[in-house]
Formats: structure tokens, sequence, C-alpha cells
């Protein structure tokens, strides 16, 4: 085994900094514009058991929660520092330096412990080094997509992250279980928002991943001609089909969140009845802040739902494209046409999922700050119910270009 020195550790530990950041979505369809992780980076992947279940049983709220977890877990473990990370809705997918690993998986591990104790759901965890992924003959490389001036996201490109995926499902990835009572810090893992309704008729999750024929400069070319249009039809709605009004999502009082934002913030052995009075207060002062649009100091609620709305993470690229939109059932049924056309012609696998309202999950490490995360997903099933039926279609292979 090759030791890696102290400044090529350094070198790769800040490899994330250095990738552009790019300001146009439909530009992250382009190959060129990802770049490889080093070979000593770490993967990380995660998978919330039965979600499909889970949601069509009015779960998808505790799933969604359950998928951010890793990422508020993580960063937190991290100290906030930069890395790149995906939500998929029931998981997430994200990449560290060779320092970090060892944080991470202990992280992960307690966040996996948290959600069986305190959500009663089983989380699949599990890690994996970028050299292995290339041993198997996947790469990952990674790109930044910026929907603000406050806040980028990671997207990945290059079958590593899907095949980790698949490994972590089928438990030939698995990361040790943490030992009861472990808890991860969640700090700023919230869920306050109402659901979103749709404003024109129809949320649409889709996910769309590129089939391999072994030629593929042809394959990407018609993958991308996919994408083109696929958002070029998202494009005929406002705001490009994202889910949240202008003014942000309505707010209430409890929030419909309340007791999963219970669990996450409760400090390891505080009081559950005490925490949740506490918590109840803290909630019921946002909830009349944001209600009548009181500032208090620099903070500024108006300001803040504007940013939220901006910085809403509603379209993204995991290996192929995911997005959550709110758009006419016209446009939804051309969507679809679209995508069944490319399953047919051997160009995508690809699954979409219609309900009549989207969820958030925020990630708010401090609501001072402009970078808070917001992730978006369909409310009746969303991303994971569009990947069971991407499951469930054959890989076959590529014909024409579409």
């Amino acid at each position: 085994m090759q030791v890696t020195g102290a400044p090529e550790r350094a070198a790769t530990a800040g490899f994330y900094d250095g990738v552009p950041v790019v300001s146009g979505f439909a530009d992250l369809a382009d190959p060129a514009r990802y770049q490889p992780l080093p070979d000593d980076w770490t993967v990380a992947v995660t998978d919330v058991v039965n979600s499909t279940g889970v949601a069509a049983a009015g779960g998808a709220k505790a799933v969604n929660t359950a998928g951010a977890a890793a990422i508020a877990a993580v960063s937190n473990a991290l100290s906030g520092r930069a890395f790149p990370f995906v939500f998929a809705g029931d998981g997430a997918a994200l990449a560290v330096g060779p320092d970090d690993a060892a944080a991470v998986a202990e992280a992960l591990a307690a966040t996996a412990v948290w959600c069986r104790e305190e959500l009663e759901l089983g989380l699949r965890v599990a890690t994996v080094s970028v050299a292995e992924l290339r041993e198997s003959g996947r790469d990952v490389r990674v790109a930044r997509f910026a929907p603000s001036p406050d806040i980028d996201y990671a997207m990945f490109d290059g079958g590593g992250i899907a095949w980790a995926e698949r490994r972590l499902k089928d438990g030939t990835l698995a990361l040790p279980e943490a030992a009861p009572g472990t808890r991860p810090n969640l700090e700023g893992l919230t869920c306050r928002w109402n659901e979103i309704p749709a404003q024109h008729g129809v949320v649409l999750s889709l996910i769309a991943t590129p089939v391999t024929s072994g030629d593929a400069a042809a394959d990407t070319g018609a993958f991308r001609r996919l994408v083109a249009d696929v958002l070029a039809l998202a494009d005929t709605q406002p705001a490009a089909g994202r889910p949240l009004p202008e003014n942000g999502p309505g707010i209430g009082w409890p929030p419909p969140g309340f007791e999963l934002e219970v669990r996450a913030s409760r400090p390891p052995g505080a009081s559950l009845p005490l925490h949740r009075l506490k918590l109840g207060a803290a909630t019921l002062f946002a909830y009349v802040l944001f209600r009548f649009g009181i500032r208090i100091g620099p903070f500024d609620p108006n300001a803040y739902r504007r940013s939220m709305v901006e910085n809403t993470d509603f379209r993204k690229y995991e290996d192929g494209l995911m997005m959550t939109i709110d758009c006419t059932p016209a446009v939804a049924d051309r969507i679809v046409a679209r995508l069944d056309r490319a399953v047919t012609e051997g160009v995508a696998r690809a699954g979409a999922h219609r309900q009549g309202s989207a969820l958030m999950t925020c990630f708010v490490p401090s609501p001072l700050r402009p970078d808070h995360v917001h992730f978006v997903d369909g409310a009746g099933g969303g991303y994971a119910a569009a990947a069971q039926q991407l499951k469930a279609l054959p890989i076959r292979p590529a014909t024409a270009a579409s």
C-alpha cells in the first residue's frame, strides 16, 4: 500500500474548494463540467429501508428527515467545512477527504442508531474509497451548482455513486453499528414548514439515469438531449418549476415536523417532555416572527424567506437527473412521455411520480447566515416512489439516439 505524504493529503483535502461553480443548471449535463475525486477520498451513502412503504403510510416527512440527517450529522462533525453531498429524498450521498473519513463513519453510524431508536426507521449506511470504486470500473466526478449567490450544491457523475448505492442495498457495503443510545450532532436540522400545495396542478418527482451501450459518446449525446428536452419543458413553468411560491411555504404552529425536530435536537440525556416544552416555546416565537414579519436585530424573516426560496434544492444530478417540480398536468404528461420514449429507445431508465404537494426539510446551521440549505421532495412518495418505477424497468441495449 502506498503511503500518501502530508503535502499530498493536504492537496487532496482541499480539492473541493477548487472545483469551479456552475451557475447554469443545464450545463451540468456536460461531463466536462465534472472533476474526478481524488483516489484517497471516501464516498458515503445512506438509504432508508422500505422508504416507499413508509411514505405511503404517511411517513414521508420522517423519511426525508432521515435522509437529511446524514448530511447534517456529517456537516456538524466537520465543523461546517464544505464537502460535496446530494440529498435523494430517502437517503444521501456525500464524499470527504482522507482526514475526515473516520469522523464521517462515526457520524453516520450514530445517525443510523438515532433513526432506529427515535424515528423507528432503518437507515443503511456505508462508506467506500474512491480508489475501490474505480477498481470496480466506475468513477466519481463532482461539479458544483449555485442556485443563488449564497449557496452551491454538489452534483455527482461517473456511475460510482449508483454502484455504491446498489452495494449498500444488497448488503455488500455496510458500516458497523454504533452502540445503542449513540447520538449524532443534528444541530440545525429542522422541519417546520407546512406542506407546499401544487400551484399549477401537480408536483412531479422524476429520476432519469443513462443506459450504457458501450459507445460512450453516443450514450452521452443521447442522454444530454433527453435532459435538455426535460429541462426545456420544465422551463415553460414559472421559476423552472420550483415548487416553492415566491414568498416561501406557509408556516403554522405547532409545526408539522415538530416531533421530528424535538427528537433531532434533544441533547443526550435530556428529558424528552422538558425538551419538547422548550422547543415548543422556541418554535412559537419563530412562528410569530415569520407570521407577522417582525425583524429582531440582524434577523429579517422576510429576507430569510426570499433567500430560502432561492437556495432550494429541487433539481440535481446524482449519476442522472433528479427533479421535483410544480407544473401543469399537461406539462407533466409531456415530460413523462419524453421519459417513456427515452426508455423505449434504450437511452435511459426513468421513473416519475405525481402528487398534490411537496415537502421541505431544512439544514440551518445559523438563521443569521444566508447559506441555509433547503431540500425539496414530493409529499406523496417523491423520489422514493419514482425510484421504485425505475427499478422495475429492464435495462435495454441502446438503440437510435433520441
